[in-house]
């Protein structure tokens, strides 16, 4: 009987351990208290969002850049959309630790949170605008009407000139062909030069200045044209027809690159992502580390990161 009241004894005493297990679970439960090992996995959790933050945001950066010096409107788009995906996966990161992830978290770490998720935005904010620039590529646009169709209308302008010329010589009015040919000509290289240049200013104000220019130089060429046209001996001649008609093909085309020039999308986004977006991302990045610092700094009872503890303490 001894053996089984002994027995009995040791059955009610573990049941009332488990019992009291039970319960301190419970309490701690209600107290939000966790052991030492959840309240590491729980920073190492909060930590691997932050490099997930970090990792995206560099890669979003580098699609920027990437779609910024792009040479195709399809490179542009697909690397804008690598970039927003990028930013996309930083956002998830941050509502989750904005969220579930962090609930919890000391003060201090949300302050610093804080302190990110704004610097975010205005880098979000800006990469937007960049990208909304950068898919257009304006500039290079102009670059191939300037290089291409825009060079064959004055070349086609030059030839019948050269022609003329060639046919004008040792007659009367040979002299004043030559002049008014080689004044064309002249006024048409200006234009062509003038060209580049306007596709590459970021200045309105210097574009103005340009643009008079050309108008000059177009009216001049047109004055020459028209000069030919009014002697004696080219008024059978197709060639000042020819000249006029290639002159008005480039008024066109100068036209069209004029305005993708003034949008000057690519000038640019190229000029934000080098100045301000590049400012806003140092910015969100240093928020970022002093976030994961702070993470990092958060003491854990009994946890001493490989460092011998202190007795005294």
């Amino acid at each position: 009987m001894a053996g089984e009241g002994r027995f009995l004894e040791v059955k009610w005493m573990a049941v009332g351990m488990a019992l009291l297990g039970v319960l301190v679970v419970a309490v701690s439960s209600l107290r939000g208290d966790t052991s030492p090992a959840q309240q590491v996995a729980f920073k190492a959790t909060r930590v691997d969002l932050v490099d997930q933050m970090g990792s995206a945001i560099a890669r979003a950066g580098e699609a920027e850049r990437s779609a910024v010096l792009a040479t195709t409107d399809e490179a542009s788009r697909a690397f804008a959309d690598q970039a927003r995906a990028a930013l996309g996966e930083a956002e998830v990161a941050l509502g989750q630790l904005g969220g579930p992830a962090g609930k919890g978290s000391p003060e201090r770490e949300k302050e610093q949170l804080a302190r990110f998720a704004k610097a975010f935005q205005e880098l979000k904010k800006g990469d937007e605008e960049v990208l909304r620039l950068a898919v257009q590529n304006t500039n290079l646009k102009a670059y191939a009407l300037a290089f291409g169709p825009a060079a064959q209308a004055l070349s086609e302008l030059e030839a019948p000139l050269a022609r003329l010329v060639e046919q004008a010589a040792g007659s009367t009015e040979g002299r004043q062909v030559v002049l008014h040919a080689l004044g064309a000509r002249v006024a048409a290289l200006h234009v062509q030069a003038l060209l580049a240049p306007h596709i590459a200013e970021e200045s309105d104000a210097a574009m103005d200045l340009m643009e008079a220019t050309l108008r000059s130089e177009q009216d001049q060429a047109r004055k020459e044209l028209s000069a030919l046209a009014a002697l004696p001996s080219m008024k059978a001649s197709g060639e000042v027809a020819a000249a006029a008609a290639a002159l008005d093909r480039y008024a066109g085309l100068e036209a069209r690159i004029l305005a993708l020039s003034r949008e000057n999308t690519n000038v640019r986004s190229l000029a934000l992502t080098l100045n301000q977006e590049r400012k806003t991302m140092a910015v969100a990045l240093e928020a970022l580390a002093a976030l994961k610092q702070a993470i990092l700094e958060e003491p854990i009872p009994g946890v001493t990161y490989g460092q011998a503890p202190n007795p005294r303490r």
